[in-house]
């Protein structure tokens, strides 16, 4: 029951840090941001005090170690993908285009006879 509450304070304080933004419409817009910044590490440091709150953070720290162990492609293998995938648009496009012009003239110049007088 005590994390239930205290994720309700945590959504409160976030509330009230959007409101302060608001509320402050008048004065610089550094102090609007601030109001905001606060209630987001205000709601966020009360989270982080729940069992909930800690095996998400447990579970971000453990995605972001995960994502460092990602091999990203070079620049040239990304250079040289982007080139087919382009190559291949190009191909595809000039495909549909040739079917598209050949139905038009079997439809329209064969058999209706539309375009042949």
């Amino acid at each position: 029951m005590a994390d239930k509450i205290k994720f309700a304070l945590a959504l409160l304080l976030l509330i009230a840090g959007v409101a302060g933004f608001y509320l402050l419409s008048e004065q610089a817009a550094i102090l609007r941001v601030l109001a905001v910044l606060a209630g987001l590490a205000s709601s966020v440091a009360v989270a982080w005090n729940t069992e909930p709150g800690r095996v998400f953070f447990g579970f971000a720290k453990e995605a972001a170690a995960e994502a460092k162990k990602v091999v990203w492609p070079s620049r040239k293998e990304t250079l040289q993908t982007t080139g087919l995938v382009f190559a291949f648009v190009v191909i595809m496009a000039l495909f549909l285009w040739l079917t598209d012009k050949t139905i038009e003239w079997v439809l329209y110049d064969i058999i209706l006879g539309w375009r042949g007088a």
